[in-house]
C-alpha cells in the first residue's frame, strides 16, 4: 500500500470512530449564503406585431373573491378553480399595454394608480424599467372609466402624462363623469364615479379628452371596436401592423379558470350582465376563428395567447415566452 493510500485509509477510519463517538466536528460556514429578497422583478414583456412594438406592462395584482362575484353558485366556482390549482380569493393580474409603431407612442389603459391599494399601481415603475418615461407617450386609450383603468392618470396630484391625449367611448364618460349619475349612485358605487372624475378631470381641464362615438380607427394602426356590456361603452382595440393583428379586449374575461370553460358566467362588476356574456362568447368565435393574438388585461401576466374552441368551451394558448423581441 502506498503512503498516500494509507492515509487516506486512516483518516476515514478515524472520521467514522469520530462519527461513532458522538463528537460533532464544527460547521463549514456557507460562501454563498445570502439574505432573501422577497421582491418580483419589473414587470414588462416586449413583443413585435409588424412594424409595431407591443409592450406589456404589469400594473401589479389584485385578489378578486371569485365565490362570491362570479354569478354561478360558488361550489362550481369552487371545483373550477381546484382543477386550475387555484382557490378564491384569486390573485389576478392587472396589466396595460404600451404600442410603439414607430410614429407615436400609444397606451392602452393606466392601471390603477393610488385608487385601490398597495398590491397595484406599479405601472410608473414598470414602465421606466421598460425603458420609457410617461412623458413620451402620445396617447392614451382607454378600454372603459374602472377605477384599476383611469387611476394611473394622475401621479401626485399632478398629469401623469403630460404630453398625452385621452381617448374613452363617448358612452362611458358620459356615464360615468355624470355628476347626476354619481349623486343616484348607491354609497358602494359612488367610488367608481369619483375615481373617473378625479383621474379624467384635469386631463378635460387642460382640453387634452377626446371622446369617441362609433367604431374606427384612431390613429393608424389602432382601432377601437365596441364591446359593451361590462361598463355601457366597453371598448376593445385591435391593432394591426403588416397583416399582423392583436385584439386588447378589456375585461371580457376576469377569472380564466371558470369564464374560458363558460363564457356565460358574469361578474358582478358588468354593469349589464346579459350583454357582457353576449359580447364576450361573440368575441371568443370570431377571435378563435381567425387565430388573431389576444391581450387581455385580467389574464396572468404577460395576458398574451389564442383561444382554441372546444366544444362550447374554450382553451387558452398563452404565446411561448421568448427572449428574443419577434
Amino acid at each position: 500500500m502506498s503512503l498516500s493510500r494509507g492515509l487516506i485509509v486512516t483518516t476515514l477510519i478515524a472520521a467514522v470512530a469520530l462519527a461513532a463517538s458522538g463528537v460533532m466536528l464544527p460547521a463549514t460556514r456557507a460562501v454563498a449564503a445570502a439574505p432573501m429578497v422577497w421582491t418580483q422583478a419589473p414587470g414588462f414583456y416586449r413583443m413585435r406585431l409588424g412594424d409595431f412594438e407591443v409592450t406589456v406592462i404589469n400594473d401589479g395584482t389584485i385578489s378578486l373573491d371569485a365565490d362570491k362575484l362570479l354569478a354561478e353558485p360558488p361550489a362550481k366556482t369552487d371545483a373550477a378553480l381546484k382543477r386550475a390549482f387555484e382557490a378564491s380569493p384569486v390573485e389576478t393580474s392587472s396589466n396595460t399595454f404600451l404600442i410603439n409603431t414607430g410614429a407615436r407612442l400609444v397606451l392602452i389603459d393606466t392601471g390603477a394608480g393610488a385608487l385601490l391599494g398597495p398590491t397595484l399601481g406599479k405601472f410608473l415603475v414598470n414602465l421606466r424599467a421598460a425603458g420609457y418615461r410617461p412623458e413620451q407617450i402620445d396617447d392614451v386609450f382607454l378600454t372603459h372609466m374602472h377605477p384599476d383603468h383611469v387611476g394611473g392618470l394622475m401621479a401626485s396630484g399632478a398629469l401623469a402624462f403630460p404630453n398625452a391625449t385621452i381617448h374613452a367611448s363617448r358612452r362611458d364618460s358620459d356615464y360615468w363623469l355624470s355628476q347626476a349619475n354619481l349623486d343616484h349612485a348607491p354609497s358602494d358605487a359612488k367610488g367608481y364615479f369619483q375615481g373617473a372624475m378625479a383621474s379624467l378631470g384635469p386631463y378635460i381641464a387642460a382640453g387634452k379628452y377626446r371622446p369617441f362615438d362609433h367604431d374606427s380607427e384612431l390613429v393608424p394602426g389602432v382601432r377601437a371596436i365596441a364591446t359593451p356590456g361590462h361598463t355601457a361603452g366597453h371598448t376593445s382595440y385591435l391593432v394591426e401592423s403588416r397583416g399582423q393583428k392583436l385584439m386588447l379586449i378589456g375585461d371580457l374575461i376576469h377569472v380564466a379558470a371558470v369564464q374560458f370553460n363558460d363564457p356565460g358566467v358574469t361578474i358582478a362588476f358588468d354593469s349589464d350582465a346579459p350583454a357582457a356574456a353576449a359580447t364576450r362568447m361573440k368575441m371568443f368565435a370570431e377571435l378563435a376563428s381567425d387565430g388573431d393574438l389576444i391581450g387581455a388585461n385580467h389574464l396572468a401576466f404577460p395576458a398574451l395567447g389564442r383561444l382554441h374552441a372546444s366544444g362550447k368551451s374554450w382553451q387558452w394558448v398563452p404565446v411561448n415566452y421568448s427572449t428574443q423581441l419577434r
